[in-house]
């Protein structure tokens, strides 16, 4: 059976986004904005859900991945699968709370397969998740794994930016490993160890 050739998402959509995104005064107005985009065909297309993510008031802390898995597209709530299992894990072995902090990604829309975003589909969301940013201006923010990282700091390596803290256009940034680096390389595993110590650094600067 043949598979559908997906457009990919128009130039213009990155700017498209963002307009759209800069105009909503609020969470719940851009909440509803970025549940109804339809800039990547294939996403659109392919998708549950919309995963918007979570904002519990008054969050200091933001914790930033890449994209929803199939958990996450099916319940329409971000880190919900075995990654997030064990964010809420860490979180609280370091004296954080889930609850209390908020959670995004930087593109809400499940790619198929779990395959990697594309750049113009990272391009295309961009707006929304800088829109975000600015409604709930946290005191820090996590990003998880290479590609969270690489949307604030460009171009780098994991190794040579995480646990420390950057500071991008105002908003303070600190890299560390994305969950599954850590379940991937067991409980003794130097990821997980250096995602505890990053996430307790960043609930020791948020408290």
């Amino acid at each position: 059976m043949n598979q559908p050739s997906w457009a990919p998402p128009d130039p213009a959509a990155p700017q498209l986004t963002a307009a759209a995104a800069r105009r909503a005064p609020d969470w719940t107005a851009l909440s509803g904005d970025v549940r109804t985009c339809t800039a990547c065909p294939e996403l659109a297309a392919t998708r549950r859900s919309v995963v918007v993510g979570q904002a519990p008031a008054g969050a200091r802390l933001l914790v930033l991945g890449e994209a929803p898995g199939a958990q996450e597209d099916d319940s329409g709530q971000p880190f919900v699968g075995r990654s997030g299992q064990l964010l809420d894990l860490l979180l609280a072995e370091v004296g954080g709370d889930r609850a209390h902090t908020a959670v995004l990604n930087t593109v809400k829309c499940r790619p198929p397969g779990n395959r990697v975003p594309s750049r113009p589909e990272s391009a295309a969301c961009r707006g929304w998740t800088e829109r975000q940013l600015e409604l709930l201006a946290p005191d820090l923010v996590v990003t998880l794994g290479l590609s969270a990282t690489r949307w604030f700091l460009g171009p780098c390596t994991l190794g040579a930016v995480r646990g420390q803290v950057h500071e991008v256009a105002g908003v303070r940034v600190l890299p560390t490993y994305h969950p599954s680096a850590a379940i991937r390389s067991g409980p003794r595993g130097e990821p997980r160890r250096l995602l505890t110590e990053d996430l307790a650094l960043a609930v020791r600067l948020t408290q």
